[in-house]
């Protein structure tokens, strides 16, 4: 009888190994950064070229290593940090399950070069898909030197997974925060496409903070400590004005390992509660010290899950630690008690003129006009187009809502009867925030952002091949980014260009804003381009829609949000034969409803006899 169960080859059982624990370049960056840190290494230095898909190389001036253990290292479940089953609840190392450097040797081109400070000569060892081709003496510096090389050259499914390059570069960024922000008594460097882009010196745990994210980090952060047998916890929190609509700036470390836990945000976001909108996140960054022994590390691959002795009681102090900093810098709403609310007495204004606040607003202010408008945009070409999806709408109530619900072609104008009348009524606008209007068969609701949100992302799409109008500015502007950011808007810099951004390299990670979208004139600069990236960010997973329309959508969303309040009837007239000459009338670009109808029917309900008399 044969047997069907057999042992895997070493190189199979290497790459299935490399599979849970090297998912992508980041997590090779990752695990040869957190190496680094254990050898003693003051300076730890990053090259990448490409997302880390050609290169992934890491220098560091730490312990090195000699023969043995140079060619040791690549063996699995090799590890210098623990020799028995009871070190697994006193580890104080970032690394120490053995698997890193097989793995990433399992999927590429790994080239070593390591040297003991009491060597003479280092060690060089070049390996290929597990298989070690060569190890020879060489004169190298103390430490050691990793470049990988072709990641997954040996595995192209997963080759083919990758995302783009500047998907594959952010996520390599994030990994190399995480351990810069862990240990911000280490200098650290970062290289990308042969541009330094992170020069760290060794400092302080606020210092760090403000050199990856930018020195306005200064003003926005506010210290929060707390020291107790269970734990203790020392960290910033960002002040409530500066909350973010995405998550970017959150960051938890245990015993200066990073981790992820939804229950400790939870905290975080439980402290924040009636000071920021629910669907913002506060900016974090808190390191804890506990005794290695009341947590659990060994549970995860990647070593960014922690399991907690003691849960909840960690999530009060820290959740007590935040609100109590909140309190002490005096970040929330208060009443000033000291003033007796009772004896606060208007005065007699009878005989006084009211006048309304000083905002100065121009009547006469289309958002739509343009000095030199393009054949679509012209009103008379505008009006042409919508005067047929228009006629169906005043003509043919019974197909009202399946004409708005999908609306790619224009209707066309002889689809109405002859008897039927077409003309308008006089739009008006409820409460600054909908146009109404009356139709045949009823009301016509019509949600004046969402409209002019539409209205602006066909704009912005339409001129995509002959770049949006820029509205230049009369005094440049310069934006400080962090390292990632500042890669991300060099490498948007083409489809911003087209959308009417005009700005230029200003130095390291800082930017000069010469022009932005004419359409966004009245908008703050620095603010609307925090916007678009924080919201491409979040869209870089929706792959219905380049890169193009994405920055296009988050633009007319920003855009829409400064509409005029207060539009007169003409302004309305147009906005609305601009939306019917829109190919997609009824949703704005992320998908809320734009038109209403509430019909005769309808109305007619809300007063008829109440049969309770």
């Amino acid at each position: 009888m044969s047997s069907i169960i057999q042992l895997l080859p070493e190189h199979v059982a290497n790459q299935i190994a490399a599979g849970e624990v090297i998912q992508r370049p980041a997590s090779a960056v990752k695990e040869l950064l957190e190496n680094a840190v254990d050898a003693g290494a003051t300076h730890i230095q990053l090259i990448i070229k490409d997302g880390g898909r050609t290169l992934i190389q890491v220098i560091d001036n730490g312990s090195g290593m000699n023969e043995f253990d140079a060619r040791m290292c690549f063996a699995r479940h090799a590890t210098s940090k623990i020799k028995q089953a009871d070190d697994l609840w006193a580890i104080r190392t970032m690394g120490f399950r053995g698997e890193a450097m097989a793995s990433i040797a399992a999927v590429a081109q790994v080239e070593m070069r390591t040297r003991k400070a009491n060597d003479e000569v280092g060690t060089q060892i070049i390996i290929e898909g597990s298989e070690i081709k060569r190890q020879e003496p060489i004169a190298c510096s103390v430490g050691t030197s990793i470049s990988i090389k072709n990641l997954f050259f040996n595995v192209p499914a997963r080759r083919n997974f990758l995302k783009s390059n500047p998907v594959e570069t952010k996520h390599i960024f994030d990994e190399f925060q995480r351990v810069a922000l862990a240990f911000p008594e280490l200098s650290f460097s970062l290289v990308s496409q042969e541009n330094e882009v992170y020069r760290l010196n060794a400092s302080n745990h606020k210092q760090r903070i403000m050199g990856i994210f930018g020195a306005n980090m200064n003003e926005r952060l506010v210290n929060v400590k707390e020291e107790t047998t269970v734990c203790t916890i020392n960290g910033f929190i960002g002040k409530p004005q500066f909350a973010r609509k995405t998550r970017g700036e959150q960051f938890f470390f245990i015993n200066n390992r990073f981790i992820k836990n939804s229950y400790l945000h939870h905290a975080v976001q439980a402290a924040f509660e009636e000071i920021i909108q629910s669907d913002t996140y506060p900016s974090y960054f808190i390191w804890f010290e506990v005794d290695p022994k009341t947590i659990d590390i060994n549970i995860h691959p990647t070593k960014t899950e922690v399991k907690f002795e003691d849960e909840r009681s960690v999530y009060a102090i820290l959740r007590s630690a935040i609100k109590r900093a909140i309190g002490t810098f005096s970040l929330s709403p208060s009443l000033d008690f000291e003033t007796e609310q009772a004896f606060n007495i208007l005065p007699n204004i009878s005989n006084r003129n009211l006048e309304a606040p000083g905002i100065m607003v121009n009547p006469q202010y289309n958002p739509f006009s343009n000095p030199q408008p393009t054949q679509h945009q012209r009103p008379d070409a505008i009006r042409a187009l919508s005067q047929a999806k228009w006629n169906d709408l005043v003509g043919a109530p019974e197909n009202v809502a399946s004409q708005l619900n999908n609306s790619p072609q224009i209707f066309p104008e002889t689809s109405i009867g002859s008897n039927v009348s077409n003309e308008k009524s006089h739009p008006w606008s409820l409460h600054g925030k909908y146009i109404c209007s009356q139709i045949k068969s009823g009301m016509l609701l019509i949600d004046h952002a969402g409209a002019l949100e539409r209205i602006l992302f066909e704009r912005f799409t339409k001129n995509f091949n002959h770049n949006n109008a820029s509205q230049q500015l009369l005094f440049p502007v310069v934006k400080e980014f962090s390292g990632s950011d500042y890669e991300l808007i060099i490498a948007l810099q083409e489809e911003l260009h087209m959308l009417g951004f005009n700005f230029e390299p200003f130095g390291k990670h800082t930017i000069v804003i010469n022009g932005i979208p004419a359409e966004t004139d009245k908008l703050d600069p620095k603010s609307l381009i925090d916007q678009l990236l924080e919201q491409f960010k979040t869209t870089q997973q929706d792959l219905s829609l380049s890169r193009l329309e994405k920055l296009a959508k988050s633009l007319a969303f920003n855009a829409a949000k400064n509409y005029n309040k207060h539009p007169s009837t003409e302004q309305m007239s147009l906005l609305i034969d601009q939306l019917f000459a829109c190919e997609t009338t009824n949703y704005t670009p992320s998908g809320k409803v734009i038109v209403n109808i509430i019909t005769l029917e309808e109305l007619a309900t809300k007063f008829s006899k109440n049969t309770n008399i």
